[in-house]
């Protein structure tokens, strides 16, 4: 061939196989150092064959052919052939130094026509040359798992075909073959890359080592070895799907809870025009968004008794079972009592200067608790009977979700002052609970931006204060992350003001160790079967104490956590469990993906620590499954799929106690698989003896009773061999003598004769 060298050895390597085994690409990886994509390779076979000519044509590709090899310079040349058995293929085989015969790891019938066909056809052409059984595909035995190649394959069905589990050859079938024939084996892929140089290293080998049989002079060949062992491959880990939670509802529910209206024990009244603005709303939410309703809402208005008759002490009730609206904060004593001579800041002052026409309205004198005040957002604050007297009760229209029941009839009502007008008041409100002052549904208003910021500003709102600053200044954008922000805010505020520490709270909870308060509107807003019994002919429509068997006081506060704030507390792998079955029995599928999100990062933390966690896999994995918790069943199953021979020596009774299917999946799935495993012990098991082969171990020369020099053998041992010795040296003696006398014997009877 052209551009040899001249201490360069030249050999052809002839690659034989049927059709779509394989034997063009592993050519191709070789000669032109080309890597193959899953895409590449599962696209429909095309009939080719690498041409010999791409050695002339492309320098590259005869760069790359020539290696050195145990020291030897060496030029490989590959031919390509047909995979049709009826193709004449005798040009190929002719001067060949080596024959490559390759089989397709995921068909079996490729690996049986091996033996059937291919061997008798390169025996029949080149009886004395030497030849290489070599699996390919060999990546196909791990990816047909794979869930990126089952989608694949399904979306170019049937022109793909998945491969299945019992068309693929384990190592042992193919070594079985290839000892039958008498040759060595070894496996490639061309997506791996995985043996592809070392079993073209070895085909030089085993192409030099037959070389030097024939020439035996040749010195050059002398360092050369025979072909070498393959390390079987072994599949990598399977990836463990990341969790990924179910999508959040907290804006909607919210939206919700402010359309519907249900349970509403906070009325707002604008002011302006008579008779004003009405909005009900819950007094848990705009307390927990606003730090001036919370210390409105918060006072104490049990020395109202001007107002207020014998009858209606029942009215002063503001959270569930307690007489009292809360303890008297100094930080609200400006808003109470006209004869506060504190000062007021300086923007307050002036604000009210600007709006002169800002009086009191009078109040209808009607049985209840009343208190003005002199704040200049806040007029009056009352506790009464409320009936709608045909004016506007909401800008915002009920949604199907409206509870059945009637409205409450003692509510607490907040008149505001006319620096905040009907129109502002209902984009505030529509900002405390949504984080947005822009809904279609709603029929929003148009409002003035700077009346609304001023308004924000008297309610200690600085979050629609920046929001209405972003609109004044065109900067619309920065209000989706300042959305975002203010939920969260909303959320940890609702967390202490309502769920720690237990205000404004309409219902009880009675549980197996103790009772827990909560807030009816918020659970009904939350959750579909929370709605269905406050909403429902159910005696819990009206019950102030429910009875909730079965669930204990930690997790039910885990349910109020998520049902309050859209996340999950700090778990521990046991309180997992009754978690998911309250949250599956309440049908919250997004509270069971947090959970698990949660365990699976604690599991993390562990495994990183050097921990260990298959006992508490095992523990978890049947409950969970029988709960609907599929990601974390999926990432325990891995887990104890990926670390099995572990789990056999260690938890041998709580695999065994598993469901069949468990099992059954476990094992069908174990890492590393028993194939593996047996194919490295019998790679061991090669190794160990070749290594005795070329390392024989040489006899001692003396025996091994005797030790030390015999100058330093003890008196006894001496005199011992010299018996020996004496006794050896007699008898061989008398056997002589015997021998002597029986000739003498025999030639006088000769002699007779």
């Amino acid at each position: 061939m052209d551009s040899e060298q001249p201490h360069q050895e030249l050999v052809k390597c002839v690659v034989v196989g049927d059709t779509a085994v394989g034997k063009t690409r592993l050519i191709c990886a070789r000669a032109c150092n080309k890597k193959f994509s899953l895409s590449q390779l599962l696209n429909t076979h095309v009939p080719t064959v690498f041409a010999i000519d791409q050695y002339r044509i492309y320098k590259e590709v005869l760069e790359r052919s020539c290696v050195v090899v145990d020291g030897v310079n060496v030029s490989l040349r590959l031919w390509d052939t047909f995979g049709d058995h009826d193709k004449d293929r005798r040009f190929a085989y002719g001067r060949s130094d080596v024959v490559l015969l390759c089989f397709s790891l995921a068909n079996r019938v490729s690996l049986r026509n091996c033996r059937v066909m291919w061997y008798p056809e390169i025996r029949k052409f080149c009886p004395n040359t030497p030849i290489l059984l070599v699996g390919c595909k060999n990546d196909l035995r791990y990816i047909c798992k794979d869930e990126q190649y089952l989608s694949y394959c399904q979306d170019r069905s049937p022109l793909v075909r998945p491969v299945r589990e019992c068309d693929l050859v384990m190592p042992c079938e193919g070594r079985a073959i290839a000892r039958e024939i008498g040759v060595e084996y070894y496996e490639t892929s061309v997506l791996t890359y995985f043996g592809v140089n070392e079993v073209f290293d070895n085909v030089i080998r085993a192409a030099l080592i037959s070389r030097r049989q024939q020439r035996f002079w040749m010195t050059n060949l002398k360092r050369v070895q025979r072909p070498t062992l393959q390390v079987p491959f072994c599949p990598p880990k399977p990836k463990v799907q990341e969790p990924s939670p179910v999508g959040s509802s907290m804006r909607e529910d919210l939206h919700c809870l402010l359309t519907c209206a249900a349970l509403t024990d906070l009325v707002l009244v604008a002011g302006g025009t008579s008779p004003g603005t009405i909005v009900h709303t819950h007094r848990f939410l705009v307390a927990a968004a606003s730090t001036a309703f919370h210390k409105l809402l918060m006072t104490d208005l049990s020395d109202c008794a001007a107002t207020r008759r014998s009858s209606d002490s029942s009215m002063l009730s503001g959270t569930f079972g307690d007489t009292t609206l809360g303890n008297f904060n100094s930080d609200t004593e400006c808003l109470l009592g006209s004869d506060h001579n504190q000062p007021r800041p300086v923007r307050l002052r002036e604000a009210v200067k600007r709006r002169s026409s800002m009086q009191t309205i009078p109040l209808d004198q009607r049985p209840g608790i009343h208190r003005e005040l002199h704040h200049p957002a806040f007029q009056a604050i009352s506790i009464e009977q409320w009936d709608d007297r045909g004016s506007e009760q909401s800008g915002c229209e009920r949604s199907p979700r409206q509870s059945g029941g009637a409205w409450v009839p003692i509510q607490t009502v907040v008149t505001l002052s006319k620096l905040v007008s009907g129109p502002v008041l209902r984009v505030v409100v529509h900002f405390l609970y949504t984080g947005t002052i822009f809904c279609r549904e709603c029929h929003l208003p148009a409002v003035d931006l700077s009346e609304l910021k001023q308004a924000a500003e008297f309610l200690e709102l600085p979050e629609l204060q920046l929001y209405a600053s972003n609109l004044m200044k065109k900067e619309e954008f920065l209000n989706n992350d300042l959305s975002q922000q203010y939920l969260q805010m909303l959320c940890g505020r609702v967390k202490e003001v309502c769920l720690e520490g237990g205000q404004f709270s309409d219902v009880l909870f009675q549980l197996e160790d103790g009772t827990t308060a909560v807030h009816r509107p918020l659970l009904m807003a939350r959750c579909d079967m929370m709605h269905a019994m406050f909403s429902g002919d159910f005696r819990e429509s009206n019950a102030k104490v429910i009875t909730f068997p079965g669930v204990k006081v930690r997790t039910f506060h885990i349910l109020l956590q998520y049902l309050y704030t859209d996340s999950v507390p700090t778990l521990k792998v046991r309180e997992c469990l009754p978690v998911v079955e309250l949250a599956n029995r309440l049908c919250l599928p997004r509270l069971i993906s947090l959970v698990e999100i949660e365990i699976i990062d604690l599991f993390q933390r562990v495994i990183q620590a050097g921990g260990d966690v298959s006992e508490d896999c095992i523990y978890l994995l049947e409950p969970l499954q029988m709960h609907n918790a599929e990601q974390l069943v999926e990432w325990c199953l891995t887990c104890l799929a990926t670390n099995y021979n572990h789990v056999c020596h260690k938890h041998t009774k709580q695999l065994r106690a598993l469901h069949p299917e468990n099992q059954a999946y476990l094992n069908r799935n174990r890492w590393p698989p028993v194939w593996y495993l047996k194919d490295y012990d019998y790679y061991e098991r090669c190794l160990m003896e070749r290594q005795r082969e070329e390392n024989p171990i040489k006899p001692l020369k003396r025996s091994r009773n005797t030790a030390g020099c015999l100058c330093f053998t003890s008196k006894s041992r001496r005199n011992a061999e010299k018996q020996n010795y004496r006794t050896m040296s007699w008898d061989t003696f008398s056997v002589l003598r015997a021998s002597l006398n029986r000739a003498r014997k025999w030639a006088a009877i000769g002699s007779g004769k």
